[in-house]
């Protein structure tokens, strides 16, 4: 191997995500057909695309809830749908998901839905558990006296944020947000995009987010997937993508155009 070669080994991105050839079908509706993309270590990736491109479908192939008809998904160097029961366990507890809706247990106080992973997943004694719910509400910029609370006493942006503390329960190395700002208003939806934006590089959290909100593309994201008739139509920065010659693309980006006139 010649010293180049080598550099380039050296050099070459920690693919954390590889998502190979998938096809999804619903009895006789293809919703992917042969979709690739890999995802690497660090990067806050977006995907996204008209309703009914099966987004959020796919990402629930990737964390193990629903199988693709054909493909392959590496997730942390763990093949999804060929793994051991114990495997994908082990791969659980190295993963954080926010669904679109939160997925609190409403029963539940906001410090014992933060503390369901660690009661879950681990074998911490229970003194040593409010102390780091008290830490990962600090870390998405809740008070301690929030743990107290009922989810139906919250906000919409503060039930986000409890989620998304929750996601973080286990310190993983890679995050996906489902729809994260839907439903938020326009302040709350910004102030969440933050916290991400802020947790990803403090963290080195490598965050893989499906969303419609323009927004949080132009504000937070490295690189966007465009996924368009079951495939992956575009990859790149949101600069790139946004410059090409695709109608939905192109209507996708111009639908900020009005509202940013109707604010001057």
């Amino acid at each position: 191997m010649d010293a180049a070669a080598a550099r380039a080994m050296v050099q070459a991105p920690d693919s954390v995500l590889k998502v190979d050839s998938v096809v999804t079908r619903f009895g006789r509706n293809v919703i992917h057909d042969g979709v690739s993309f890999t995802v690497d270590r660090g990067e806050v990736v977006a995907l996204i695309g008209g309703s009914g491109t099966g987004k959020s479908v796919l990402v629930k192939e990737i964390i193990g809830l629903v199988r693709p008809e054909a493909g392959r998904i590496r997730l942390l160097d763990t093949d999804v749908w060929n793994s051991s029961q114990d495997e994908l366990d082990a791969l659980r507890r190295r993963f954080g998901m926010l669904f679109q809706d939160g997925a609190l247990f409403s029963s539940l106080t906001v410090a014992e839905n933060i503390a369901v992973p660690f009661k879950e997943h681990t074998d911490l004694p229970p003194g040593l558990i409010p102390p780091l719910v008290g830490f990962k509400l600090a870390l998405v910029g809740l008070s301690p006296e929030t743990g107290a609370k009922m989810p139906a006493e919250l906000s919409g942006g503060m039930r986000k944020r409890v989620a998304l503390a929750r996601a973080l329960a286990l310190e993983p190395e890679i995050l996906f947000l489902d729809e994260p700002t839907s439903g938020l208003d326009p302040i709350s939806a910004r102030a969440f995009d933050s916290v991400v934006r802020i947790l990803s590089g403090s963290l080195g959290l490598t965050v893989f987010i499906v969303t419609h909100d323009l927004d949080t593309l132009l504000s937070v994201v490295d690189r966007v997937i465009v996924l368009s008739e079951g495939k992956v139509i575009a990859d790149g920065s949101v600069d790139a993508v946004r410059r090409l010659d695709d109608p939905w693309i192109k209507d996708y980006f111009a639908a900020r155009a009005p509202a940013a006139q109707e604010e001057s």
